[in-house]
């Protein structure tokens, strides 16, 4: 932290609470939420740097007077490839550490000199001392593509982490952050008493900015920005039920305000390679990212030899909390879906080439898929989409475990439709049931059905829309409503039906 003309979003009341409840923290955000600046704040808290707090909540319920050794950790900075990178960077860490604290360690291994350190610092500054370990995963998620060196450096950590099991009397405060929560680390099954806030209420805004923060503190900076697009943009991220706040990321609103311009920022800085490799091994099925269901457990369990996707998705930041519901008591099942446009829009456009869309097809649906729907051109629709399909190489298909299953065809629909940002609804549910894919565009509403005449017979797709009414629930807005019914067939990996009737809007 540093002093000043800067604007202050004060968390310390969230800092504040966390310290008198206890003393074994682990918190898992996304990369660029502003994990580092949280660690670097408790730092500045306990090392009693009283003068940087003046104004702000904690400052007047704070022990000036008490300060208190700070060993602080990261692993946010390089990549490291092998073990031997590894450990030269934790040794580098400690030695810093120490010559800070005025400490000499004696010891050789890292797990010594590591525990030599926080029995030294509580010895020579006479209080216990803190340890502050940021991204303590980023090693491990580096090189998770890569399972046996990502095996290895998971062993490297846990050789660090192990030490802080027997070092209790030693430590009044510890905290770990990261994306994601490895089982297999030993800091979680050998510090039971280590507690994960991740999902707890009361700390679902210690990162990140509340739409409070937005219109108060940022308030100076709003005119000439659209409110209401900033919200569309960036907001929409929850880490605990309904009634907590939802939070915009702080990458996104800072180079926002600054470049005066929307753009997908955090998406284009923090999106790993591996989550697009990992998708397309798997074969994501993409109009589920807007409705995802999920146990607890799940969200949690994450390591090198099983990584879910849900865990993947919501401990990078794609998914969110949006919901929760119980059928049987006590057992909640998780609901959650893509946080806002920035990351639906740019995560869809990043999985079209999982989809076998080449460049040259993204270029043209860019320019030639608005144009198509502004002039409601459906049989220009129904061209553009049969070339589409007929461009899928033939090996595409062979290799990708996608083409196993009807839904690619759904995919390459929805992602389309999703890449170039437009107002898209899955499942859109009426009283009558749930169209596949609505699409709200240019004063106009699209219904899709999407059926597999392997499955179905030709000519249900468009039957369905109507016989179910879906057109109905739309019919008060005074839009004109297209249905369109779409049939494919896996045998010819093709579109074989593309039905349309046009319902006029209301007089």
């Amino acid at each position: 932290m540093a002093s000043g003309e800067y604007y202050y979003v004060d968390k310390t009341a969230h800092i504040h609470q966390l310290v008198e409840q206890g003393r074994y923290f682990f918190l898992s955000r996304p990369r660029r939420f502003g994990k580092s600046l949280l660690i670097d704040t408790i730092k500045s808290l306990f090392e009693g740097r009283e003068e940087l707090f003046r104004g702000l909540y904690v400052h007047d319920r704070w022990d000036w007077e008490q300060t208190h050794p700070v060993i602080r950790l990261s692993f946010a900075d390089g990549v490291m490839q092998n073990r031997s990178q590894l450990d030269t960077h934790i040794l580098e860490l400690l030695e810093e550490t120490a010559e800070r604290l005025g400490i000499s360690l004696d010891n050789t291994s890292i797990h010594g000199r590591f525990r030599e350190l926080i029995y030294k610092a509580h010895e020579h500054h006479g209080a216990r001392a803190v340890v502050l370990i940021d991204e303590y995963d980023k090693p491990i998620l580096d090189n998770i593509t890569a399972p046996d060196r990502a095996r290895e450096l998971r062993e490297g950590l846990k050789n660090l982490y192990s030490v802080l099991k027997d070092a209790d009397p030693h430590l009044r405060f510890c905290l770990l952050t990261g994306v994601s929560k490895f089982s297999k680390v030993s800091l979680f099954s050998g510090l039971n008493n280590l507690n994960d806030i991740t999902l707890d209420a009361p700390y679902a805004t210690i990162c990140g900015y509340t739409d409070r923060d937005i219109d108060t503190v940022f308030a100076p900076e709003l005119p000439g920005l659209d409110r209401e697009q900033i919200r569309y943009w960036y907001n929409g991220y929850r880490w605990g039920d309904e009634c907590c706040d939802s939070i915009y990321n702080p990458f996104d609103i800072l180079l926002l305000l600054q470049k005066r311009r929307f753009a997908p920022y955090w998406f284009e800085s923090a999106t790993p390679t591996f989550l697009v490799e990992l998708l397309a091994e798997r074969g994501i099925y993409t109009p589920s990212l807007t409705n995802w269901q999920s146990r607890p457990a799940l969200l949690s369990r994450f390591d090198v030899e099983q990584i879910s996707t849900e865990a993947l998705l919501f401990q990078t930041g794609y998914l969110t909390l949006v919901g929760s519901r119980e059928i049987v008591p006590n057992k909640p099942i998780y609901q959650l879906a893509l946080p806002n446009y920035e990351v639906e829009c740019s995560l869809n456009e990043a999985l079209l080439p999982v989809l076998g869309i080449s460049d040259d097809a993204l270029d043209e649906l860019v320019l030639k898929l608005p144009q198509l729907l502004q002039s409601n051109d459906m049989a220009g629709l129904e061209e553009y989409f049969k070339a589409l399909y007929a461009s899928l190489p033939h090996d595409w298909y062979r290799n990708n475990p996608i083409a196993r299953y009807e839904g690619h065809y759904a995919s390459v629909f929805y992602s389309h439709f999703a890449a170039l940002g437009l107002d898209i609804t899955v499942e859109d549910s009426s009283n009558t049931g749930k169209v596949d894919m609505s699409v709200d565009f240019n004063g106009t509403i699209y219904l899709f059905e999407f059926k597999v005449v392997e499955q179905i017979p030709t000519g249900k797709a468009l039957q369905q829309l109507k016989d179910k009414g879906y057109a109905a629930k739309y019919q008060g807005e005074g839009k004109p409503i297209y249905l369109i019914g779409v049939e494919f067939s896996r045998e010819e990996r093709q579109i074989v039906g593309f039905e349309v009737e046009e319902i006029a809007k209301p007089a």
